[in-house]
């Protein structure tokens, strides 16, 4: 359907064809329509589908149809949208401006991790519609710094996230200060029985609309895995971020710090590379998606709350470099790719800890993901002795034969049978043995202990190395050990 066909004010399909779209999306097309009759509007449709001008169209139609009434305040808000994260709050108000940049209505975004003051002035000075995450408005309106009480529109966007976020109690706080005459629009990417449950305390009669289940991932995306141990993840995306290529790549991790140990493992292999979460302040946040968008830097490496709040066109690989228990967010993670009809890469890391992350994954989306084997000679698959790996599903394969220099390195000893060898033919160590060996058992060559009774002499160890361990000074002279040295 084209945007022309549903009845939308000639500003805005003009807006929307400038920014290079004129059919709408099936959640668009079936959403909108019931937005501009007025009704509230249950919305489940996956990331990446078009659900922001799902709602920003309508909303801006009705604005530019009804201006303010004569008794309502000139600076109250009309339209308040809730978000779980800041980079999603973000590019909902950027929505809102390029759809409506041929209308008279402002806009703001209010969310935390930045001073409140010029948050507090934009509702002073009125705004139409306010785009925030409940944590920061919450903050103002205890302060009294934000009015609500005009509220014609609320939309609670990304639903689902805000809920395993733990927003659901600021939620009900804000929801109660609103007017009771509204129109409610709730989208969500999943629908648990969590959801319905505040959709039934919000919304009144609602359409449910619902396309894309989110079982379904796009079909332009080329999905694959690597079972891989842990230790060798670092090295096996070094490999393919310089093989494949990747052009724009976008790396999810279970945690922050997982995700800055990320960027300093490629930053070692040469690799440009920046990390997005909570614990990044805002100007840090908008600087790496900003050297994402430009492809300064070439990898982007988030958790998975960004997975919600990332809309970048042309990423062409999502790696899930920590395979995700939810299966759910599989799906949005790699929903990143592929978008507007191109081809897209999804690459996913499988060590022996996640392969039952993989078997619900693989249930829910109803196949199995193709496996991979090409791995570097210096990441190999997680083996069994034997020299067999074990697939997720069980099946086991030989390994491909190992290279000269691994054979060397197999005949050469290690640094610890190394240092053993060389302990053992010390002279000090020689000498202790033979004193060891003449002296009877429990007389002359042990320590005595209380009883009486003798213990087995207690074995030579170089001088300095217990205060090593204790990150002392070492016990040759003039020499600071390891530890302490790295102090």
């Amino acid at each position: 359907m084209k945007f022309a066909d549903l009845r939308l004010a000639e500003p805005l399909v003009r807006a929307v064809t400038s920014e290079g779209y004129s059919t709408a999306t099936p959640i668009q097309a079936k959403a909108i329509p019931h937005v501009l009759e007025g009704r509230d509007v249950l919305g489940c449709a996956q990331t990446g589908t078009g659900k922001t001008a799902a709602f920003a169209l309508p909303i801006l139609h009705r604005f530019a149809a009804k201006p303010r009434a004569a008794d309502a305040p000139q600076r109250g808000v009309r339209c308040l949208i809730l978000s779980p994260t800041r980079e999603l709050a973000t590019q909902i108000n950027d929505s809102f401006r390029a759809y409506g940049k041929f209308l008279k209505l402002r806009s703001a975004v209010i969310f935390g991790g930045v001073g409140q003051n010029p948050q507090a002035e934009a509702f002073r000075r009125g705004v139409d519609i306010v785009i925030a995450t409940p944590g920061r408005l919450l903050d103002l309106m205890q302060q009294r710094l934000a009015d609500l009480r005009h509220i014609q529109v609320l939309v609670l966007d990304e639903a689902d996230r805000m809920l395993d976020m733990g927003f659901i109690n600021d939620i009900r706080k804000i929801v109660a200060t609103l007017p009771a005459q509204r129109q409610n629009l709730l989208f969500s990417a999943t629908m648990p029985t969590e959801i319905r449950r505040l959709a039934d305390t919000i919304l009144r009669n609602p359409v449910t609309v619902q396309v894309a289940p989110v079982s379904a991932t796009a079909d332009r995306i080329d999905q694959s895995v690597y079972f891989v141990q842990k230790a060798h993840k670092p090295q096996l995306l070094a490999h393919l971020v310089d093989t494949l290529p990747m052009h724009r790549a976008l790396v999810f991790t279970r945690t922050k710090h997982g995700a800055d140990r990320v960027v300093r493992q490629l930053h070692s292999y040469g690799i440009r590379a920046e990390a997005i979460h909570g614990n990044k302040s805002q100007n840090a946040r908008e600087r790496a998606l900003k050297n994402f968008r430009s492809d300064k830097t070439g990898v982007l490496v988030a958790t998975d709350i960004a997975s919600r709040g990332i809309d970048i066109d042309g990423i062409t690989h999502v790696v899930n470099y920590d395979l995700t228990h939810e299966p759910e967010t599989y799906v949005h993670r790699i929903g990143r790719t592929a978008r507007a009809g191109a081809a897209g890469v999804a690459v996913s890391f499988c060590d022996h800890d996640e392969r039952d992350n993989l078997r619900a994954i693989e249930k829910l989306i109803r196949s199995s993901i193709p496996v991979k084997n090409d791995h570097p000679a210096y990441a190999p698959d997680k083996r069994l002795p034997g020299g067999v790996s074990v697939s997720a599903h069980g099946s086991s394969t030989s390994h491909a034969p190992r290279s000269p220099h691994q054979e060397r390195q197999q005949q050469q000893p290690s640094n610890r049978e190394q240092s053993r060898d060389h302990s053992r033919s010390h002279p000090r160590n020689q000498q202790q043995q033979q004193h060891a060996k003449r002296a009877p058992q429990g007389h002359g060559g042990g320590h005595r202990r209380r009883d009486g009774a003798g213990e087995a002499p207690r074995p030579f160890h170089a001088p300095g190395r217990g205060a090593a361990r204790r990150g002392g000074k070492s016990g040759w002279p003039g020499v600071r050990s390891r530890h302490s040295a790295s102090r």
